[in-house]
């Protein structure tokens, strides 16, 4: 780490938040390839919009195409991969929005590392960044029956290697805030389950109906 640096401070996060009228926090998705993870966060990034509220969803394969473009799917490369996004994320929920991530980011460590980011990014007189992991729980052999991008199939055929669930691991969460089973709840469920969650914490008030 470069040493020759010196943080500059700028406007408080209260300040942020009272003058954009919301709360900024993190919703950390994570689960299996096809479990549901993008569709859902898709869903609730709209449905947040059409609350008034700011929102921006951060998806595993777009950040691909340009942030992260230079990394593989190695574990060292999917470290950092998450690694830059949980800063991404960090710096959406300090500037008062609402970041929503959508990533397989099946190593605890790093989920863990993520939310410690989070946790620690309180300047004096701010309170913790919240951060909220979903975990889209659904069985492995579901997965690998919706396989949309035949992804399953090349990894069992040897095609792709590391592949999350097949010959790589993914170590779910022990006590996320929100469970989320794509198999038995709809997208409009789901939503709302999170919505529900979200209004319990009192980190959204405008709560109309899921549409």
């Amino acid at each position: 780490m470069a040493t020759n640096i010196t943080w500059h401070p700028s406007l408080s996060r209260h300040e942020r938040n009272a003058l954009r009228g919301q709360r900024g926090f993190t919703i950390w998705f994570t689960g299996l390839s096809a479990s549901g993870k993008s569709t859902v966060a898709t869903a609730l990034e709209q449905h947040l919009l059409h609350l008034g509220l700011a929102a921006y969803r951060l998806d595993g394969d777009n950040v691909r195409f340009g942030l992260n473009r230079d990394l593989g799917f190695s574990e060292r490369d999917r470290n950092e991969n998450i690694r830059r996004i949980a800063e991404v994320a960090r710096l959406f929920a300090d500037s008062a929005t609402i970041a929503i991530t959508s990533f397989i980011s099946p190593y605890r460590a790093d989920r863990d590392a993520a939310r410690r980011l989070h946790e620690q990014a309180s300047p004096a007189g701010d309170d913790p960044l919240p951060f909220i992991e979903v975990f889209v729980d659904i069985p492995l052999e579901v997965a690998e029956q919706r396989d949309p991008k035949g992804l399953y199939k090349k990894a069992r055929a040897g095609e792709i290697k590391d592949f999350t669930g097949i010959s790589a691991p993914y170590e779910p969460p022990e006590k996320p805030e929100i469970t989320i089973r794509t198999d038995q709840l709809s997208v409009e469920e789901s939503v709302a389950k999170i919505v529900k969650y979200l209004a319990q914490q009192g980190l959204v008030t405008n709560t109309k109906e899921v549409k």
